[in-house]
């Protein structure tokens, strides 16, 4: 119940509706009131999409109304509630699913929602997993949990060798998914059931191609036996410009004031900055941000999460104190909220992503050809750096090194300094260096095989069609049985 996860989703749905399956989408109210419109264009469209909304117990978990995902909290203190409630939607979805005709082939459930286990097993159906990430994290979070190569660790920060990768990949403890680090009791006991959830799925689908990261696609398929199958961009089943614009959300900008913007810019000069929904940076490491851009002299885009916490108002009171916006308003657009990402990053003015590394955003980038500056904050996010900057090339570290868990911001303090992030900014977006003209023209070609592998023919299409099949000769070998 995260942005990140639930906005490929969709997608999925709709490329599986796409090739003549029936989706269905089960979701809470409020969720699905941020993708209702794009769901609805689906299937107006003539896409065979339905949309089932449960009722989230936010009462019952002691949770705000409309508090249904990771972004949407008062505060991670209560994640927890955001965790109960979501375990409580076990008999909703049962009830539903019996009441649906026809009923499902196969579950595809979020690695995060294991409760989902006990629903493939009630309706005797195949339970596969999405994850949200690229094969190159998921390899590595693999290895490293085969080999128990960090148990023997004599620190959290000891740089290590990742076993069983197709090239040398260093990476310290402490930079590793907080699935992977004991953390309380309550949550290593939830990571617990979300690792034999993880085990016992049928087969995990992915959002990356082929010939992104071949030799990490192969292994890791054969650590899955066979049944992983990479059939992304999924963001490339947006066509419509409105679907581009309220992908996962209705924007905070018009999509006109935005693009009439970007249209008075000069190709690839502009800086698109947006660090994730989920992101809670202290106020004074946004001030170090924007003091970073405004020196960097380059035109940019800054999206900035909203909210009622104290270091946002605290923000908040600097923008308005510091006359920030007056005074960048002929070089900088600050959008408050939600943003089209896709419609910004497809632009031709835009020339660099600041980025989290959140592999959404990431993958966006990669397709639309974007070269990224990369700061990391928790999750897979480092190990996404990494694809970046060491496996990819294209991309340069800002110099974030410390891995902030939700709720511990204000304790870690600020992570990096304003003249790192200028130094990072006028490095990416120097169009005149060498590095940036074969940083470009590597992004642009990975672009143009994503959108190849989505084509009819291509890899990703095929891998959706050998992956409904696999379903079909399932749904086929169970009636043979029950003849």
């Amino acid at each position: 119940m995260a942005q990140g996860h639930m906005i490929p989703m969709v997608d999925i749905a709709k490329l599986l509706a796409s090739q003549g399956a029936i989706a269905t989408i089960a979701i809470t109210q409020h969720n699905a009131l941020r993708h209702k419109a794009i769901i609805d264009r689906a299937m107006a469209s003539g896409l065979s999409i339905r949309l089932l909304q449960l009722r989230f117990p936010s009462q019952q978990v002691g949770l705000p109304e409309g508090c249904e995902s990771i972004d949407t909290l008062p505060s991670p203190d209560y994640s927890p509630g955001l965790f109960a409630g979501n375990e409580l939607l076990q008999g909703q979805l049962e009830d539903s699913l019996a009441d649906i005709e026809p009923k499902p082939d196969c579950l595809i459930s979020d690695v995060f929602v294991p409760w989902t286990v006990g629903v493939a097993s009630k309706f005797q159906v195949p339970r596969v997993i999405f994850h949200g990430t690229c094969c190159f994290a998921l390899l590595c979070m693999h290895s490293i949990k085969l080999s128990g190569i960090h148990k023997g660790l004599d620190s959290a920060n000891e740089p290590f060798l990742i076993p069983n990768m197709p090239h040398p990949i260093q990476i310290t403890m402490d930079k590793l998914p907080g699935s992977m680090k004991k953390s309380n009791p309550a949550f290593d006991a939830f990571l617990e059931k979300v690792r034999e959830g993880e085990e016992s799925a049928y087969g995990v689908l992915i959002n990356s191609f082929e010939e992104l990261e071949p030799e990490y696609a192969e292994r890791f398929r054969e650590a899955r036996q066979g049944k992983a199958w990479c059939i992304g961009p999924v963001s490339l089943c947006n066509k419509d410009e409105m679907d581009l614009a309220e992908r996962g959300n209705k924007a905070s900008i018009e999509k006109k004031q935005c693009l009439n913007w970007l249209d008075s810019r000069e190709p690839n000069s502009v800086m698109y900055v947006c660090l994730g929904s989920m992101s809670r940076l202290i106020a004074a490491q946004l001030i170090e941000l924007g003091m970073a851009l405004e020196a960097s002299e380059y035109p940019f885009i800054w999206v900035i999460r909203e909210g009622e916490s104290k270091q946002a108002l605290e923000f908040e009171n600097w923008l308005s104190r510091e006359g920030f916006e007056e005074r960048n308003k002929d070089r900088g657009l600050l959008i408050k909220g939600w943003a089209p990402q896709m419609l910004i990053l497809s632009h031709h003015a835009i020339g660099g992503f600041l980025t989290h590394c959140g592999w959404n955003s990431t993958f966006e980038a990669l397709c639309a050809g974007v070269p990224m500056i990369t700061w990391p904050i928790f999750g897979e996010q480092f190990l996404n750096e990494k694809v970046i900057v060491e496996v990819l090339k294209v991309g340069y570290r800002v110099g974030v090194d410390v891995y902030v868990e939700l709720g511990q911001e204000e304790s870690i303090g600020i992570v990096v300094k304003r003249e790192e992030i200028e130094r990072g900014v006028r490095k990416l977006m120097d169009k005149s260096s060498e590095e940036y003209e074969e940083m470009k023209r590597k992004v642009e070609e990975i672009g143009e095989m994503g959108r190849r592998a989505m084509e009819s023919g291509g890899s990703s299409h095929l891998n959706l069609s050998l992956f409904i099949q696999d379903i079909v000769n399932q749904v086929r070998e169970k009636a043979a049985l029950i003849q």
